[in-house]
């Protein structure tokens, strides 16, 4: 055997390396040690890699358990790249007694740290067993040995003894979304949050207890910096993560990697490095969007955000993607439109019908965009209404419906009701239960999330929509060949980059970020949509 190819051959490659050398031995780890066949691979070129900077061993890890496999235990390991860049913001710091990775992985953190810091001592946290035994592997390998020690452990069960100098809490915490943390773990999230007066939310993903846990663990004085997904920005569960910064963890600095430049290799996701001094009195934050890991330097630079204003913020992604200069004969989409998300039914199931099968007054059926495939298939413009499906919205006062109209709506809503359509959330909100209240068809619409960019289709047809698009009002009147040209200028150039990316590979558009897509003037829109005509007629002559 010359290669690394299953389980066994890498923790006997890992014990060959002197995983057993290094502190916290546990007995998950000894029992894959007494499965394991060691010696039968020569491990002096595999050392000399490791010694170069190079991980075979994650390497071959992340081979050998695919992506789908180590996704329960959120186990993506960082490029070296975003590894050195975390170092080095690090050792800007100071000198750290104590380095803390609170997932440890192969170690990729830890290796790194020890380089940089030759007096440090070196802790690793993790639950997997495996991945326990190859960060013991790389550290020996590095003789690092003396002073490093990895724990078989859930970061937040991890205690820390005192340190005589600074900590510095570094690496990727796991993202495991909440679905797959237990009652006990969310209990745990919301009662240690109230310790610090704070909110949680028990929705939140693993890499937000991640911070919490730290915010426990750290001291005045102590830095951090993590790589996260970059969610916790935007979404309500992330409210905490912000709340932490701004308080207890003391954050510095934020930098997004933009989602084209994948930072992966086996996650599509927008990642997010946080930067912290615990216990700093936040004055302020930077903030700034990287097209590429190479960017990312030492976690420099950065657009100053006033406390104040990160607290008045509900969500802190549109700061992070702050406009550029804008160049001449542009404008900012909101300047020229409002950008409304489409009304929520409350109720799909009982609102939204095909209207052959439906029997109400066409007064109240109102043809509509349920779906987004229906806009990506319309492609520039939506000029027939016959396929699509219609919103029964109906009027708040069913006085204003003559005799017979007013008949078939109250054994419709009979039925309605048998299927508890009055008893939803949104309809309690509404003024009346029955009236769903759509919007004005919006003469642009657009989807604004999937794995491509957003489809901006010209409404012709005057469709109404759903919260499944967006739509484009303008602020003041536009003439209709200013909304073709606009729309046509926004299908060519947006791209995925210009939104924000899920873990799950998915890129929203929040309405406030779509008005911030920059488009041209409306003089320049106008001369577009005359060449455009001129062009036109030219061909029919």
């Amino acid at each position: 055997m010359t290669q690394i190819d299953d389980l066994s051959s890498l923790v006997g490659v890992a014990l060959d390396l002197g995983a057993e050398q290094v502190s916290g031995w546990s007995d998950a780890e000894k029992e894959l040690a007494n499965e394991a066949t060691t010696g039968s691979i020569d491990v002096s070129a595999i050392a000399s890699l490791i010694q170069a900077g190079f991980d075979p061993l994650g390497d071959a890890f992340c081979v050998i358990r695919d992506a789908e496999n180590r996704r329960p235990l959120g186990q993506t390991y960082t490029p070296a790249p975003i590894v050195s860049s975390m170092v080095k913001w690090a050792a800007k710091k100071g000198s750290p007694t104590r380095v803390v990775d609170p997932g440890v992985g192969s170690g990729r953190y830890l290796v790194e740290a020890g380089r940089e810091w030759p007096n440090a001592f070196l802790l690793g946290a993790d639950v997997d067993p495996l991945a326990a035994l190859m960060a013991r592997a790389n550290l020996a390998a590095n003789n690092m040995s003396s002073r490093a020690r990895v724990e078989l452990v859930d970061y937040r069960k991890l205690e820390l003894s005192p340190a005589n100098g600074m900590t510095a809490f570094i690496g990727n915490p796991p993202y495991v979304r909440h679905h797959q943390l237990g009652t006990e773990w969310k209990k745990w999230l919301t009662a240690q949050a109230a310790e610090f007066k704070l909110p949680a939310s028990q929705l939140a993903g693993l890499h937000v207890h991640f911070f919490l846990a730290t915010a426990k663990l750290a001291r005045p004085g102590d830095i951090g910096a993590f790589i996260t997904s970059a969610e916790w920005l935007d979404v309500n569960y992330g409210r905490l993560v912000r709340d932490l910064l701004l308080h207890r963890l003391g954050g510095e600095s934020v930098h997004v990697i933009d989602p084209t430049a994948s930072p992966f290799a086996d996650a599509a996701t927008t990642g997010a490095v946080s930067c912290f001094r615990v216990g700093s009195a936040v004055q302020s934050m930077r903030l700034r969007s990287v097209a590429s890991v190479g960017e990312l330097g030492s976690l420099d630079g950065g657009r100053e955000i006033s406390r104040e204003r990160l607290q008045e913020a509900t969500r802190w992604g549109p700061l992070v993607r702050v406009s550029p200069k804008l160049e001449e004969g542009l404008v900012e989409l909101g300047e020229l439109c409002r950008v409304h998300r489409g009304q929520v039914t409350g109720a799909n199931a009982v609102w939204v019908a095909d209207p052959s099968g439906v029997k109400l007054p066409s007064e109240v059926l109102y043809p509509s965009i349920t779906k987004a495939k229906e806009l990506f298939a319309a492609g520039e413009s939506l000029a027939d209404l016959s396929a699509l499906r219609v919103v029964i919205d109906l009027p708040s006062d069913l006085d204003e419906l003559d005799l017979a109209s007013r008949r078939q709506v109250e054994r419709f809503l009979r039925i309605a009701k048998k299927q508890g359509a009055d008893a939803t959330y949104i309809a309690k909100a509404r003024k009346a239960w029955w009236s769903v209240g759509l919007r004005a068809p919006a003469p642009i619409l657009a989807t604004y999330m999937a794995r491509r960019p957003p489809a901006f289709v010209r409404n012709g047809a005057g469709a109404r929509h759903i919260n499944i698009a967006h739509g484009l009002y303008p602020r003041d009147e536009l003439a209709p060949g200013t909304l073709d040209s606009l729309a046509r200028y926004l299908r060519t150039s947006v791209t995925l980059g210009q939104g924000r990316t899920y873990a799950g590979g998915l890129t929203k558009f929040e309405p406030r970020e779509m008005e911030r897509l920059p488009v041209p003037h409306p003089e320049v829109l106008l001369h577009h949509a005359a060449t455009e005509a001129a062009h036109l007629e030219f061909d029919r002559a």
